[in-house]
């Protein structure tokens, strides 16, 4: 950053060329979301709901499928391969 004291640094011949690069510093402006964050959130939710709807379906028809003890056996397998 070029301070006040930058007419020290060149001959007064090329000032000209360096007034341009003299001004004050300015913070960067804010950049604004692309998407806002309450949609994220929204999509998140979404998503995350979906995935658990669609889990209890499966189990479901799991169980309807292949009875309750068969269905437990599995589940209990699952949770031991695990561990």
């Amino acid at each position: 950053m070029i301070g006040p004291g930058s007419a020290t640094l060149a001959r007064q011949a090329n000032w000209l060329y360096l007034k341009p690069m003299v001004r004050p510093y300015s913070p960067p402006q804010q950049v604004s979301a692309a998407i806002p964050p309450r949609r994220v959130a929204q999509v998140i939710v979404t998503g995350g709901a979906s995935i658990g709807a669609i889990a209890l379906v499966g189990a479901l028809a799991l169980w309807f499928h292949y009875g309750t003890t068969v269905f437990f056996e599995t589940i209990a397998a699952g949770i031991s391969a695990c561990f």
